[in-house]
């Protein structure tokens, strides 16, 4: 069928539905490129500026020359404020916050996680003072830059492309933000200028000769995988005709599925090694302690900063038959210059070690100048590659049961061919009892039995699951024929959904206590080491105890923390007993086992420590 790439992108665009105080929306990339600075940072030689503003175009971007290894290519779209102009710009916000349309946080974040997620969280904001960072009046010049060009033209464009792969045919959509302000905005995880968003739609061509589409994949914070996306027939999508409606992070622009709160726990790249150590242990963990104790991965939580992503829908909505409609699209399939010849960053290059507020790739490339997943390979980015497109489907499904068939009867015949072997061996084993002449050949024939017996039943057993493939190929060909899908959800595993304060008991109280919990912990380790330091240990183990209490009852886990308690207990015990115990336990041992080679070597050991 023939393809219309803009009329095929139009057909299914999205509608995306922002927050309140959102400052920031999709704008065209050339006018930002024309308001921005390039500049090229060299090692060993710093930083220098190629082209002022005002110089450059997407033209000129997309023919960048190369530069050294180690060099780092960066836009840089605005400068801090001045005092004047940042008292002014703070006048105005708080005049804007008395209004209607104000942001408002709600319960605080840190009441809705854990105190070591509140712990790392002091630790992360004391980085942010020693680490490259963007300053916290680039918000707000970014936002009155970016306000002020909105108003000589106010459009929405995207950026769209269509790829076929596998059988699937993928609309991508682009959208790209002047700046990410979720930290200095919305009490979120860093700043940084420009900012690249993206959805997928995943389309095949039904027998009607129509697109039909089948799959969603909504991008947020470098997350991939399956829980990324939904089937067009999930009951968490949400449809306005034939456009998916994704909800935008404040500040942070990352899509969601679902109007809320999202609790993101995201990882500091500085504590990896901890992060495997934790994995080890939570391993071991499970093994030796079952899968109760360990149902709260500590390896995925414990050294995660915790941060809101408020995706609350309660703003903007910009989308077909919308307040804000989207302009006609800019389609990037084939690649423009900017796209394909840009490796460089597309905002200020802030010198952060751990990147979170360094500025973005391009769509194409990310920070490092590799080639996205989502770009080169949007089937494996949401786990889409293990899937066939229904159209391919039941032709797939039906070629493999011709094919597991095929290799049932291979096997059969081998089988056969086998089975005559091992009777033969039978036979001649059972002429060979009675000569003791022919023993050693006998008990070579014994091992040979053994061993043909095992491949005939490995055999046996591969026709077996060959046969129950085959059925259940059948059964899932005729539910293809027949229109018929599985479930719509059986792919996810971690979904993210909402977060909640449904657990918290007294949610005002709990709030307080988790904004003043670390502080009080600080000031009571303190006063110990000051005024009572020969109860050190048992002082700290006090404190922790009741703040545990206190954590697990306003989280209502205060008998998962008990239960826990005990069983951390009785395994210290257990340790306690066999090493005072050590030796009786051995005695007593050399009395129940029989004196074999094992019982032997302990009868040795407690003689010679007797006689020490």
């Amino acid at each position: 069928m023939s393809r219309d790439d803009k009329a095929l992108l139009q057909r299914f665009e999205p509608i995306l539905r922002y927050t309140k105080g959102e400052q920031f929306f999709p704008f065209d990339v050339e006018r930002y490129v024309r308001k921005c600075s390039l500049w090229v940072h060299r090692p060993g030689v710093g930083a220098e500026r190629l082209y002022d503003e005002g110089e450059l175009s997407l033209e000129v971007l997309g023919n960048a020359s190369a530069e050294p290894f180690g060099s780092v290519q960066y836009l840089k779209f605005i400068d801090p404020l001045n005092v004047a102009q940042l008292a002014s710009y703070r006048l105005q916000t708080l005049s804007r916050e008395r209004r209607a349309e104000a942001f408002h946080a709600g319960p605080g974040r840190l009441a809705r996680v854990g105190y070591s997620s509140r712990v790392l969280d002091a630790i992360f904001s004391l980085t942010l003072l020693a680490r490259g960072r963007v300053p916290g009046d680039t918000a707000a010049a970014a936002a009155l830059s970016y306000e002020a060009m909105r108003q000589e033209e106010e459009k929405y464009p995207y950026y769209g492309r269509v790829v076929e792969q596998d059988g699937w045919t993928v609309l991508q959509y682009w959208f790209f933000y002047p700046f990410n302000n979720w930290r200095s905005g919305f009490f979120g995880l860093n700043d940084h200028e420009g900012d690249w968003e993206m959805l997928c739609v995943y389309l095949y061509e039904n027998k009607a000769g129509d697109w039909q589409p089948e799959w969603l994949a909504y991008a947020g914070h470098e997350f991939e995988g399956n829980d990324q996306r939904r089937r067009w027939d999930d009951p968490e999508v949400e449809l306005i005709g034939e456009h998916p409606v994704a909800y935008a992070g404040a500040g942070s622009h990352a899509s969601y599925f679902q109007a809320g709160e999202y609790l993101a726990d995201l990882e500091i790249p500085l504590l990896s090694p901890l992060v495997s150590l934790a994995k080890q242990l939570g391993r071991l963990w499970r093994r030796f302690l079952g899968e109760d104790f360990a149902s709260n991965d500590i390896a995925e939580h414990l050294f995660r900063v915790p941060f809101v992503d408020f995706a609350r829908g309660d703003g903007y909505s910009i989308g077909p038959n919308q307040e804000r409609e989207w302009a006609e699209p800019q389609v990037i399939s084939p690649e423009p210059s900017w796209v394909s010849g840009y490796r460089g960053l597309w905002g200020l290059w802030a010198r952060d070690p751990v990147m979170g507020e360094n500025a973005p790739g391009g769509p194409k490339y990310g920070r490092f100048g590799r080639v996205r997943k989502a770009w080169h390979d949007p089937l494996g980015w949401t786990g889409l590659n293990s899937q066939n497109p229904p159209q391919l489907a039941e032709e797939q499904a039906r070629a493999r049961i011709e094919s597991l068939r095929k290799q049932s009867e291979t096997v059969k015949r081998e089988l056969v061919q086998k089975v005559r072997e091992l009777r033969d061996l039978g036979l001649e084993a059972e002429a060979m009892q009675a000569l003791a002449h022919m023993q050693s050949r006998y008990l070579d024939h014994q091992k040979k039995i053994r061993a043909l017996s095992n491949e005939i039943d490995d055999m046996q057993a591969q026709l077996a699951e060959d046969e129950a493939m085959i059925g259940a190929l059948s059964q899932h060909a005729e539910k293809l024929e027949q229109g018929k899908r599985g479930p719509s959800r059986a792919h996810l595993q971690r979904p993210q959904v909402p977060a909640s304060s449904a657990g918290m008991r007294f949610s005002r109280v709990a709030e307080t206590w988790a904004a003043a919990s670390i502080g009080l912990a600080m000031i009571a380790f303190v006063a110990i080491v000051l005024f009572a330091p020969e109860y050190l240990l048992s002082g700290v183990f006090i404190m922790v105890a009741v703040v545990a209490v206190i954590e697990a009852t306003f989280r209502r886990r205060l008998n998962r923390l008990i239960n826990l308690l005990s069983g951390v207990l009785a395994f210290a015990a257990s340790i306690v007993l066999v090493i005072e115990f050590f030796w009786t336990i051995l005695i007593l041992s050399r009395q129940l086992c029989p004196l074999g080679k094992p019982a032997r070597t302990l009868e040795l050991a407690i003689n010679k420590k007797e006689a020490g």
